[in-house]
């Protein structure tokens, strides 16, 4: 069977952590029958996914935070792009929230209109289709 036998960086560990809850929200949305685009490079654009049902484009950020419960506060990093909606990820859980883009600078994930989901496809979905 194969092991990995090497080191992995804090960093690197980091950027793939948080790349395989973008790739997961990837595959639920595709499965849902969405198209879904990556940009080669969204520094300045803020956005990690884009989805279209064909006439209609919506961005979407995806966020990891360690959180210790759903009042924690999130910061807004995406202010002056044109995200839509943000996909917050509890990294040492199995949760996450939904939320339209908000302009203040923090924010708990707990607001009213943010919208909880367990880490799974159905449930996602069933929330992503509520927002």
């Amino acid at each position: 069977m194969p092991r990995r036998l090497t080191h992995t960086k804090k960093g690197t560990h980091d950027v793939l952590k948080h790349t395989s809850f973008e790739v997961t929200v990837v595959s639920w949305l595709m499965q849902d029958g969405w198209q879904v685009f990556l940009p080669m490079l969204d520094n300045g654009h803020k956005t990690d996914i884009l989805i279209s049902d064909g006439p209609n484009y919506f961005r979407i950020q995806i966020k990891t935070v360690e959180a210790t419960g759903d009042s924690h506060l999130v910061e807004n990093k995406w202010e002056g792009s044109d995200v839509d909606l943000i996909v917050f990820f509890a990294r040492n859980s199995n949760w996450g929230v939904i939320a339209p883009a908000f302009t203040e600078k923090k924010r708990p994930l707990n607001h009213e209109t943010h919208h909880k989901f367990e880490q799974t496809k159905k449930d996602f979905l069933r929330v992503f289709h509520g927002v």
